[in-house]
């Protein structure tokens, strides 16, 4: 199954629709949902929960002095708690989240689940897999990248062959595709920009991963995708599936260790 190649879900606020994350997780092991922040703002700034839900974000939250990048940062983390929880089925405050070196963010005590978060301008978009690593990157469709200036910074041999046949403007709309492709791929692995994009690439046909000399690499265990979303901005996903069962029991009471959920109920009280 092409985890990666299912829709994205346009969640407009905290009423989601979340039955619907729950049920695509459930269904494919991982999903990825979609929101401006606009369509949250009004929320996040009428939540009188707004701290104990940031909770260790609540500062960072306070101090940034640029009210735009303020929005943006409380609700892209509100999207990715409440995405989190739907999939988890409990209640987004209840969720701890942090970050590893670099910036990604992850559930502290369910490493169960990987998490991806994405932005640009006013888009933001999250990915939550259980059968292994997710990334997911956005850009605005119209934005214009050199072909020539990119080329040999971005493309394997056999990308660049395939992209040097096509006319220019065709070459360009490839060349955003692979880049959020490459994006996605190495935050999945947690590499980000220490990964070379001429490490590795992708079939313009079929999408497959491709070995820097282009012959096959991943042995079938990663899927990609790439989707235009709102009509002005190409999501792309990449999806790791470890080989294991989609279908077992995420509850939140499951994932987690009872001294862990014990301490994080006893910060919730606290507040």
């Amino acid at each position: 199954m092409n985890r990666a190649g299912a829709l994205p879900i346009h969640v407009t606020g905290p009423d989601g629709p979340w039955e619907a994350v729950s049920a695509a997780l459930e269904r494919r092991g991982s999903v990825v949902v979609y929101a401006t922040w606009g369509e949250w703002l009004t929320a996040a700034l009428a939540d009188t929960s707004l701290r104990p839900l940031l909770g260790r974000d609540w500062q960072r939250y306070r101090r940034t002095p640029d009210a735009a990048v303020r929005y943006r940062f409380v609700t892209s983390r509100m999207v990715v708690k409440y995405t989190a929880a739907a999939a988890l089925r409990t209640d987004p405050a209840a969720l701890d989240l942090s970050y590893r070196i670099g910036g990604r963010p992850y559930i502290r005590g369910m490493s169960q689940i990987d998490v991806s978060l994405s932005h640009t301008e006013d888009l933001i978009a999250v990915g939550v897999s259980r059968t292994g690593r997710i990334g997911v990157d956005v850009e605005p469709a119209g934005r214009r990248m050199s072909f020539e200036l990119l080329r040999d910074r971005v493309c394997i041999p056999a990308e660049a062959a395939e992209l040097d046949r096509m006319p220019p403007e065709r070459q360009v709309a490839e060349m955003l595709r692979l880049w959020t492709l490459k994006e996605a791929y190495t935050k999945a692995l947690g590499q980000g920009l220490r990964l070379g994009f001429t490490e590795f690439g992708f079939g313009l046909a079929d999408g497959g991963l491709l070995g820097p000399d282009g012959s096959p690499a991943g042995g079938g265990a990663w899927s990609f995708a790439t989707h235009r979303v709102l009509r002005r901005y190409l999501l792309s996903t990449a999806c790791h599936d470890t080989g294991l069962d989609s279908a077992r029991d995420t509850a939140v009471e499951t994932m987690l260790d009872e001294g862990f959920m014990g301490a994080v109920e006893e910060e919730l009280g606290a507040r």
